[in-house]
């Protein structure tokens, strides 16, 4: 059995006794940087949930691919240029990182387009750390409302970056109280350092990389 189908399947019996009877989140296996013949393995035991962070790298890797296998699910996960939407409609099932917005403008554009409408997150800046992307907690409900009733986007929930070297909880369970109050149902947090904590925090979308795959180089 390959490696990353056994480093999943580890990580799934981490989360059952970690929420015992509760349904467990969906596990996306962030392929960022890994080749095709590391993913295969994956798709072809079943796993059906993807994430990339560069829209070039995943034209080139998963285009064919995701003809074949109709029933992935490709995330984006990374920042996203405006002028890179028009590749990332096509291929892309949900975007995650939804920060402005000019870039909601222009996915509401391309989608009309090609009449193909993506499972979006916003991302929330819950640090308020100015280093970093996402929307400003004071912000977050006049930019979903704009985004849900104006664009008419498919906000299917909240995402985040919580503070490195921080207790990431704090931050999680802030995230979890956001997304009550718009109402949202899914919570894109928690990676391969983090994932027990997020899950604690009711998180339904892992993003969980070198903990499947292995280091990058």
């Amino acid at each position: 059995m390959h490696n990353s189908i056994i480093n999943l399947n580890s990580i799934k019996n981490r989360l059952k006794i970690k929420i015992k009877n509760s349904s467990i989140p969906s596990i996306i296996a962030v392929s960022k940087t890994f080749p095709m013949s590391e993913i295969l393995p994956l798709i072809n035991h079943g796993h059906t949930h993807f994430g990339e962070n560069k829209v070039q790298e995943s034209v080139e890797k998963w285009q064919t691919i995701k003809t074949d296998f109709k029933h992935v699910n490709l995330h984006m996960i990374g920042n996203i240029q405006t002028n890179k939407v028009k590749y990332v409609i096509p291929l892309f099932d949900y975007i995650h990182s939804l920060d402005t917005l000019k870039l909601a403008d222009k996915i509401a554009n391309e989608q009309v387009k090609i009449n193909k409408k993506l499972k979006i997150f916003i991302q929330v800046n819950i640090g308020n750390e100015s280093q970093k992307k996402g929307i400003d907690i004071s912000e977050l409900e006049n930019f979903y409302n704009k985004c849900t009733k104006e664009l008419e986007l498919n906000i299917v929930g909240l995402m985040c970056l919580p503070p490195r070297d921080q207790e990431s909880s704090i931050y999680f369970s802030k995230m979890k109280k956001l997304s009550t109050e718009l109402n949202l149902a899914e919570l894109s947090m928690g990676m391969s350092a983090d994932f027990l904590n997020a899950v604690e925090n009711g998180s339904t979308y892992l993003r969980i990389g070198s903990k499947i795959f292995g280091n990058r180089n």
